[in-house]
């Protein structure tokens, strides 16, 4: 049974090829189709059914028809010309050709020649489709730019090219899947069999045996109706897991020519699927398709869904990109070995001593689903390892023939990657995922050393372990020590959507240290930390960004730093997505830890904008719980302003039904009317606040009684919200307000004088928080905060840079956009004290920015702070305020929001070291209560 050749058995082959044909007088009507078939045979590829020959198609320039010289569907098309000919134009020819194909037949790769030449265009190229020539006397030396006729896979990953082909690959598990799940095939089964194969799939096309055995066998070996599928691919499958030995000598010849596999993926005995002609072709056009161009990490997500019928019909829109991993496992271990390669590259003795040390390395994935992390981690290693022994050979004069090669023998071994899953299919699918990487990393080490370790048998993998990672002891798994390497993306289960299990989790590995406000994902940080303990090691995990904002960062970091771990790493808010148009983003952040604090800094990168490019920010001291490179401070709630500064407090519930709130039509009719208008007030909610909407209420504190018998329109309206609060649940404060329907909920922190309205939430994309300064006869709805501000300093505290970059860092966030906090970001602004001085530049800051607002009356704030088109003298004018409130900060010179954090953080230290800073109100197990109430 046929095997991938090795390269130097292909280069072999391609000189005696060359001499062969060297002196054929190259007839393209005598000599073509046996040309073609001793140049696959070069490859390995000796039975005629993995090409067609002469297959008849129309070419599209013309619509005459023509014969396509050989063609090995959805992979290559080559077309011969006599000797001479121009190889342009036979491939034109090609081209033209190509257009009559139906999809699964499209091939990837044109070869012309004209017994002389070879010319090679790649149809998937993202460089560009420039071709490759060579001289036939050359074949020898180019041998590996053919080499996927042998089923060697590419050397680059992650390309578009893949994407596609893992879509378009997993979309065709998913029909086979329905088709067995319409005939009712126990589910736990269909899994199994789909598995299986996936990998029939994929090894008729990468060069584990002949290439297209599975779809003969399927073509040749059934019936079109599919009664006889089922039994046929049992008895194929159970042939597979048996040893040849153990194998009975009458085995139908094809069947037997399957090797062995192992690797336990068919050794579990499962009942026969019934199929029918319809499932049948599902299964065939699967098997028509180049399984060898997938990438196992993408797949192996996109595999995973096919089981779900929402996920099924969005497939290709979510899945985890490799792009998004390199965050993880870059600044974790690879970028360092690598700069160790480009530092020992002149140095033998260094490139050995790194083989040897990234073979003591382990890596777990405890949430590791289909395994992405772990196929990515394991094929980077390796592709280093590759680069690593290819520079020793050069510099040593070794040859692959006396060096090695055994599996044993490698710097990275699958055994070294585990990981632990919740649920058994995507344990499955992780596991298999392993065994594909594992077979395109020996492809690779043969491509390029000439000799690799056999795929198969595989070897079974037992690191992959099903089970609750919160709840199962990970030694079980892997044991600790300084050289593992802890990953994942854990589930994005905010604090408040837990469910019950999921909260019990937590407390399991939290214990007295639980809090309510922590996201599950943190379960995962806390229990990596325990594991690891004081041996070292390094963990990282994705996460959403809700983990380094606001009260949870407190109740994560803090007993991490304690413990005696740092942030080695982090990327700020980016967006987790695919390429795909539709996908939805979810704001991640990856924060990595370790326990070196000498010779290793620490590493921070920031986004302009969640879905743009990485940029390393500079860490001159570390990285605390906020992402930032500030001293490690928690700030924690706070009732009262830490600073000079005046509360802040909700705005007025109408609590109304809508009945006290006015909109334009009421509006004309009120003021209409003599008694009702003298009680219309200006009413803001968020949308009237920030995007200058026209709304109003009817403001009733001071009202005579004697209006409500003289205004139809009073009483109707103060009549319909005692209405609508007598229907209301009688716990509830809106029914309790019932015998008073003419007020809003009462409010004894209304500002009466002039105040600051705040929104509730921000759009991330301001440069500056939006903010009003309203005389107290505007109203401001709950949706807003008020702060009683006669002369202006709290505007201009708020207005200021220094303020906004404290609400992005120390602040929650709803999605992506800014949330104020009286307790968490307003009360606890460290603003020094001011002198007469700087207080007095700081208000006139503040006047400055009402006077540019002046200017321009008929703006909103929207319209006032659209970062594309703020006004120059708005700008000038926040410069100006900026200027003030940085001096008082101590700050000199350009500021940037780096900088300015660095201040707060800082003078919010030196305030508890000096302490200055009173507890909290509640204290901490009390807000823990609450928030697990």
């Amino acid at each position: 049974m046929a095997k991938t050749l090795s390269m130097n058995e292909i280069r072999s082959r391609a000189a005696r090829f060359a001499r062969d044909w060297k002196d054929e007088p190259g007839d393209e009507r005598q000599q073509a189709q046996s040309f073609v078939r001793d140049l696959l045979g070069v490859y390995g590829i000796t039975e005629t059914r993995a090409a067609f020959y002469e297959k008849r198609v129309k070419r599209s320039s013309t619509g005459s028809r023509g014969y396509i010289d050989a063609l090995i569907p959805g992979l290559a098309l080559i077309e011969m010309k006599s000797a001479g000919k121009d190889l342009a134009a036979a491939e034109q020819q090609a081209l033209d050709y190509i257009d009559d194909l139906p999809d699964p037949e499209v091939p990837r790769w044109v070869i012309t020649s004209d017994f002389r030449r070879f010319r090679l265009l790649d149809l998937r190229s993202e460089t560009g489709t420039v071709p490759l020539e060579f001289e036939l006397s050359e074949l020898r030396e180019q041998a590996d730019k053919l080499a996927f006729l042998a089923g060697y896979g590419e050397r680059t990953f992650g390309s578009k090219a893949q994407e596609s082909a893992s879509i378009k690959a997993a979309k065709l598990m998913a029909s086979l899947y329905e088709a067995l799940e319409g005939s009712g095939y126990d589910d736990h089964e269909a899994s199994v069999f789909l598995v299986r194969t996936l990998f029939a799939l994929y090894a008729d096309d990468a060069g584990l045996w002949d290439r297209d055995l599975f779809l003969e066998f399927l073509e040749t070996r059934t019936a079109e109706d599919g009664s006889d599928l089922g039994p046929q691919l049992s008895l194929l499958y159970q042939v597979m897991g048996r040893e040849p030995g153990r194998r009975q000598s009458n085995l139908d010849e094809l069947i037997a020519r399957f090797p062995y596999v192992n690797g336990g993926v068919f050794e579990e005995p499962l009942s026969i699927p019934s199929f029918d002609a319809g499932m049948r072709k599902r299964l065939t056009d699967a098997a028509m398709f180049n399984w060898s161009a997938i990438s196992p990490a993408i797949f192996g997500s996109l595999f995973q869904a096919v089981k779900d019928k929402t996920a099924r019909r969005e497939l290709g829109e979510h899945y985890t990109t490799e792009t998004n991993i390199m965050k993880v496992i870059g600044p974790m271990f690879l970028d360092e070995l690598r700069q160790r390669f480009t530092d020992g590259y002149h140095d033998t003795a260094k490139l050995k001593k790194l083989r040897a040390d990234m073979s003591r390395m382990r890596f777990l994935d405890p949430a590791c689903g289909c395994g992405n992390f772990l196929v990515v981690g394991y094929r980077q290693m390796r592709a280093l390892d590759l680069e690593v022994l290819l520079r020793i050979q050069e510099l040593s004069g070794e040859t692959a023939r006396t060096m090695f090669f055994t599996e044993e023998h490698l710097a990275v071994k699958l055994s070294s990657f585990h990981g632990i899953e919740l649920e058994e299919w995507p344990a499955q699918i992780a596991a298999t995922a392993l065994h594909l990487v594992e077979h395109q990393a020996n492809q690779a080490m043969e491509l390029a050393l000439g000799a690799a370790p056999d795929s198969l048998p595989l070897d079974k993998i037992k690191s992959i372990v099903v089970g609750n990672a919160l709840r199962i002891d990970w030694a079980d798994v892997v044991e600790p020590s300084a050289d593992l390497y802890v990953m994942g993306n854990p589930p994005f289960i905010g604090h408040k959507t837990k469910a019950t299990a999921q909260r019990d989790d937590l407390r399991v590995v939290w214990g007295a240290q639980f809090d309510g406000y922590l996201d599950y994902v943190t379960g995962w940080f806390k229990k990596a930390a325990d594991f690891l303990g004081d041996r070292g090691g390094h963990f990282a995990f994705v996460s959403t960004n809700s983990i380094v904002q606001g009260q949870p960062v407190p109740a994560l970091f803090r007993p991490l730093i304690d413990a005696g771990w740092r942030v080695a790493f982090a990327h700020r808010t980016f967006a987790w997505t695919s390429e795909a148009p539709s996908a939805a983003a979810v704001h991640c952040v990856v924060t990595g830890f370790d326990r070196i604090t000498k010779g290793r800094p620490a590493v921070l990168f920031d986004y302009d904008e969640p879905r743009g490019e990485p940029h390393r920010v500079p860490v001159t001291e570390q990285i605390n719980g906020y992402l930032h490179d500030a001293p490690n401070v928690y700030v924690d709630t706070r009732e009262k302003p830490l600073a000079d500064l005046p509360v802040a407090s909700f705005g007025t519930m109408p609590a109304d039904g809508g009945n006290l709130l006015i909109d334009e039509d009421a509006h004309a009719i009120a003021i209409a009317d003599p008694i009702a208008a003298k009680y219309v007030r200006p009413f803001l909610g968020a949308k009237e606040l920030v995007q200058g909407k026209s709304r109003w209420c009817l403001w009733l504190e001071d009202l005579d009684p004697s209006d409500l018998r003289h205004s139809a329109f009073l009483r109707e309206r103060v009549e319909g919200c005692r209405e609508w609060r007598s229907a209301q649940t009688p716990t509830g404060d809106a029914y309790k307000l019932r015998l008073t329907p003419h007020l809003f909920r009462p409010n004894s922190k209304r500002p009466t004088s002039n105040y600051v309205c705040v929104p509730r939430h921000v759009s991330e994309a301001r440069t500056f928080f939006p903010v009003a300064y309203l005389e107290p006869e505007s109203i401001s709805g709950d949706a807003n905060f008020t702060i009683a501000d006669p002369e202006g300093l709290a505007f201009a505290v708020l207005s200021s840079s220094a303020f906004l970059a404290w609400q992005k860092a120390v602040g929650g966030r709803i999605k992506s956009d800014l949330r104020f906090s009286s307790t968490l970001t307003w009360n606890t602004f460290p603003l020094p004290t001011l002198s007469d001085e700087q207080r007095a530049a700081v208000i006139a800051g503040g006047q400055a920015v009402l006077d540019a607002r002046a200017l321009h009356p008929e703006r909103s704030l929207a319209d006032h702070y659209n970062p594309l088109a703020m006004a120059p003298d708005l700008l000038r004018a926040h410069r100006q305020l900026d200027a003030a409130i940085d001096k008082a900060l101590g700050l000199r010179g350009t500021a940037t929001e780096d900088s300015r954090l660095r201040a707060l953080f800082t003078n919010y230290q030196q305030l508890i070291t000096a302490g200055e800073l009173a507890m909290p109100a509640k204290p901490a197990r009390q807000r823990r209560a609450r928030a697990a109430s």
